[in-house]
């Protein structure tokens, strides 16, 4: 049996088209999950456009955020049934001897291989996923909202656990992308008061932050609003754009002993001092992917309606219309695209 997938074939730029493939095969710690819907991210977008910075194993089909039903279990598969809904973590190969790994940090470990890249992903109709990575989707919860349970969860592991946001803090969130959306959302949850930074291109995305996450949204320079209380800077910046200028403006708007939470990729080289992250006494903090507990988290937010993900979907598209679902994102005229599979 063959379907239809949107796969990357070559490092070159526009190298993805649709092509036919097999079922998987899947091992006895597997499960093949039939999938219902798959979010488009920036990395399936950078991939597209060959301007990623990670090793990708071509030919591979595209697509790590995803969720749908369990079709088949492996022989030594327990806990899972045919016809469970679930959502699926992103670390397809890890090291179980890793240091990282028996640490529970398997996110962090150097050896690990992601859906989409290193291994095939589930822009296609069954996807094989080692049933440890797996999450129970509740009824309540549609598939359209849980396939972004993984970049709900990017966002939760920079502001939740590579931040430290109390109660009335001031945040700048730079970048409104998927990921610079959420962290905004998520900051919020923790009662933060938000302002979502972008450019004069942006405005339609600063838009939906503001009128469904409660966020301030700026176009241009955040100075002004970073020092509107005492004229210290803001509390902290989570770097969702990941340029080499918005990590120098976060430097710059952040007060002392404050805080940076860099979660946005950017090959650019600095060509500025990084003095000003040692005069003011900043922790300028990491922040990659995701592990078991932020996956439940996010999945309880989800399904209480704590976190609401709908505003940011811009559209569902089956799988033969992805390039229009890429292009609309690449654009800036989405945040977020979903596709199905056919």
């Amino acid at each position: 049996m063959q379907s239809a997938a949107v796969v990357n074939y070559a490092p070159e730029p526009n190298s993805v088209e649709i092509r036919e493939i097999d079922r998987p095969e899947i091992g006895s710690q597997d499960v093949l999950l039939e999938v219902s819907h798959v979010g488009v991210c920036g990395s399936d977008l950078h991939q597209w456009t060959a301007h990623h910075s990670w090793p990708v194993n071509y030919p591979v089909v595209l697509g790590h955020e995803f969720g749908g039903h369990v079709v088949e279990t492996g022989n030594d598969v327990e806990g899972w049934n045919e016809g469970d809904r679930v959502v699926s973590e992103t670390a397809a190969i890890i090291d179980s001897n890793n240091p990282m790994t028996r640490r529970g940090l398997y996110n962090l470990d150097p050896t690990r291989k992601g859906f989409g890249y290193g291994v095939n992903g589930a822009m296609t109709r069954y996807v094989r996923v080692p049933s440890r990575i797996l999450h129970k989707v509740p009824k309540s919860l549609a598939f359209e909202h849980a396939c972004l349970t993984e970049p709900c969860c990017v966002a939760y592991n920079a502001v939740v656990r590579n931040a430290r946001i109390e109660p009335g803090d001031r945040v700048i969130v730079m970048g409104p992308g998927t990921i610079g959306i959420l962290c905004a959302a998520m900051a919020r949850l923790c009662g933060a008061e938000v302002a979502l930074v972008g450019l004069e291109s942006d405005r339609h995305r600063l838009n939906i932050a503001e009128e469904n996450y409660g966020c301030h949204g700026i176009v241009g320079d955040p100075t002004n609003w970073a020092n509107e209380r005492d004229g210290m800077g803001c509390d902290g910046v989570i770097d969702a754009a990941g340029s080499s200028v918005t990590l120098e403006i976060a430097m710059q708007v952040v007060r002392p002993a404050g805080w940076i939470s860099k979660v946005g990729w950017g090959p650019q080289p600095l060509d500025y001092n990084l003095d000003p992250l040692v005069q003011k006494n900043v922790t300028l903090q990491g922040s990659f992917s995701h592990n078991w507990p932020i996956w439940e988290r996010v999945l309880a937010l989800l399904t209480s309606g704590q976190l609401n993900v709908a505003p940011i979907i811009g559209g569902i598209w089956p799988i033969d219309q992805w390039q229009t679902a890429f292009e609309k994102m690449h654009r800036g005229e989405v945040v977020k695209s979903v596709l199905q599979p056919i």
